[in-house]
C-alpha cells in the first residue's frame, strides 16, 4: 500500500461515519475509490445528469440546490466526515437537484458499479451507508412535508382572502348605510309624532309597517318587476302629493298599492308623507340589518369550515373522520379559484358515506391536493368532479377533470417528488407525492387514470371498525 493510501485509511479511522469500520474495509474502500480535490463552485452531479458515484467526505462541504417553488431551495447537505452520493441499495436514478461544492472538498469516490462488490466485501460500511441513507430519507420526507404543509397553508390563506372579502365589504357597506337609515328614521318619527295621530292611526302604520316587513318573504321577483314595481309606486306617491324618495325602499319590501290606498284613507294627506318616510326608513334598516347579519354569517361558516379543514384544535391522532364534510370544507376554501375560472365543482357523493379513521387534516390535505390541481388542468368554464362511494369495505373517492390530460410518458413520474409539468413558482412538484404517503399512511392507495377530456385521481381509504 503506497503512502498516500496508507494516510488516506488513517484519516478514515476517524471519520464520522466509517471509523466503525475494521481497517480491512477502509483498506478495501481506498483501493477502489478514486482519490478527488474539488474547489468552490463545482458541480459534482447536475440534476440533468445521472446519479453514479458514492463520496465519502474527508474535506469540505457538498449541498444540493433545488429549483422549488419561486425560486433555488437548499434541500440538503453533506460535511467532513458524512457520505453523499449513490449509496448501497439505493434506487436513486437522477439527482434531486445540483450537487455544489460550497467549500473546498477532498473525497474518495466510488462508482455505482462497484456497488455490488462494496456489499460483498464490506459490510459494516455497508450497514453505516444505509443508515444515513435511511437518515437521509426520513429528513428528507420531513422537510418536504412541512414545505408542502406552508404551500397548502399559502393556498388556503390566498383562497380564504377571497372568500372573505366579499361578505366584509358588504356588512361593512350595509353597516354603514344603516347608520343613516337610522338617522332618517329618527327624523321621520319625529315628523310623524308632530302629526298628532290618533291610535286607530298609529294601528294603521303598525300594522302597514308590518305588511311591508313581511311582504318580501312571497318570493324574489326579477329586476325588470321590481322596476315596473318602483314605477308605479312612485307614480301613486306622486298622484297623492308625497315625497317620491321612499319609492325605492317601499318598492324593495314589496308591498302592495292596495296596501298604500288603505294607508292612505285611514291617514289622509297630513299625516300620508311622515308615515311612509318613516316605514321606508325602518324596511331599509331591517333590510340592511338583514344583509349584514347574512355577510357576518357567511364569514362564521367560512371560519368555521377552515377549522374544520385544517383541525387546529384537533391532536393529530386517528378518529372517526367525515370524508363528505372534508369535501365540503375543501371546495368552500377554493371556490374562490374555481369562480375565477368559472369552472363548476360538482359533488356527487353518497349519502350514506361511512366514517373511516384516519386523520382528517391530513385527509383534508389530500382533497386540497386533489382537487387543486383539478381546478388547474380543467378547461376555462369547465367542470371538476368529486365523487365518493363505499364499495363494500373500501371508500372510492374520485376528483375528475375535463382537462387536456397527462401525456401516458408522464403518468409513470406524476407520484415523483419535485415532479411538476407547472411552470417554475407554480408548483413544488410534491403534492402528489403527499398525497399518496397519507393515503398509504391510512392502509390504502391512489392511482391515477387519464385521456383528453378526463383525468381521473381514484383514492382508496378502508373502512375499518371505529
Amino acid at each position: 500500500m503506497t503512502t498516500q493510501a496508507s494516510d488516506l485509511v488513517d484519516r478514515l479511522t476517524t471519520h464520522k461515519t466509517l471509523s466503525v469500520a475494521p481497517r480491512a474495509e477502509l483498506e478495501w474502500l481506498v483501493a477502489n475509490s478514486q482519490f478527488r480535490h474539488y474547489e468552490v463552485g463545482t458541480i459534482l452531479a447536475p440534476k440533468s445528469g445521472t446519479a453514479s458515484e458514492m463520496f465519502t467526505l474527508l474535506a469540505g462541504r457538498i449541498a444540493v440546490h433545488f429549483e422549488h417553488g419561486t425560486g433555488r431551495r437548499h434541500v440538503m447537505e453533506s460535511r467532513a466526515g458524512g457520505v453523499t452520493g449513490v449509496l448501497p441499495f439505493s434506487r436513486i436514478g437522477a439527482p434531486l437537484g445540483d450537487a455544489v461544492v460550497e467549500e473546498a472538498a477532498e473525497a474518495l469516490v466510488l462508482r455505482r458499479d462497484q456497488m455490488p462488490d462494496l456489499i460483498r466485501e464490506c459490510p459494516t460500511i455497508t450497514a453505516a451507508c444505509v443508515h444515513v441513507m435511511l437518515d437521509r430519507a426520513r429528513n428528507f420526507a420531513a422537510t418536504n412535508w412541512q414545505d408542502e404543509k406552508m404551500v397548502s397553508l399559502g393556498r388556503l390563506a390566498a383562497g380564504l382572502a377571497h372568500e372573505l372579502n366579499n361578505p366584509a365589504s358588504a356588512a361593512a357597506g350595509s353597516a354603514r348605510r344603516l347608520g343613516g337609515a337610522l338617522v332618517e328614521m329618527g327624523d321621520a318619527a319625529g315628523a310623524l309624532g308632530r302629526a298628532s295621530l290618533t291610535d286607530a292611526q298609529r294601528t294603521h302604520v303598525a300594522t302597514f309597517l308590518g305588511r311591508c316587513l313581511g311582504a318580501g318573504a312571497s318570493g324574489t321577483p326579477t329586476a325588470i318587476e321590481r322596476s315596473d314595481h318602483e314605477d308605479r309606486i312612485s307614480t301613486w306617491l306622486g298622484s297623492h302629493g308625497a315625497d317620491t324618495a321612499p319609492a325605492p325602499a317601499l318598492a324593495e319590501s314589496g308591498v302592495s298599492v292596495e296596501a298604500l290606498d288603505d294607508l292612505s284613507a285611514a291617514l289622509g294627506d297630513g299625516a300620508l308623507d311622515p308615515a311612509l318616510r318613516w316605514v321606508a326608513a325602518a324596511c331599509t334598516a331591517r333590510s340592511l340589518a338583514t344583509d349584514v347579519e347574512r355577510a357576518t354569517g357567511r364569514i362564521s361558516d367560512l371560519v368555521a369550515s377552515v377549522k374544520r379543514f385544517t383541525y387546529m384544535d384537533r391532536s393529530g391522532v386517528a378518529q372517526p373522520t367525515d370524508l363528505a364534510l372534508g369535501f365540503r370544507d375543501t371546495v368552500s376554501v377554493l371556490a374562490a379559484k374555481a369562480r375565477a375560472r368559472s369552472i363548476t365543482v360538482r359533488l356527487d357523493v353518497a349519502s350514506d358515506l361511512p366514517l373511516v379513521p384516519g386523520s382528517t387534516a391530513d385527509l383534508n390535505q389530500v382533497w386540497m391536493n386533489l382537487i387543486d390541481n383539478a381546478l388547474d388542468a380543467a378547461q376555462p368554464s369547465g367542470e371538476v368532479i368529486v365523487r365518493a362511494v363505499c364499495e363494500k369495505s373500501v371508500v372510492v373517492i374520485s376528483v375528475i377533470d375535463d382537462g387536456a390530460g397527462i401525456p401516458p410518458a408522464l403518468l409513470d413520474r406524476i407520484f415523483d417528488p419535485f415532479f411538476t409539468t407547472k411552470g417554475v413558482g407554480e408548483g413544488t412538484g410534491l403534492g402528489l407525492d403527499i398525497a399518496r404517503r397519507i393515503v398509504r399512511m391510512h392502509e390504502g392507495q391512489i392511482e391515477v387514470e387519464s385521456r383528453p377530456r378526463k383525468t381521473e385521481f381514484r383514492a382508496r381509504i378502508p373502512v375499518k371498525p371505529l
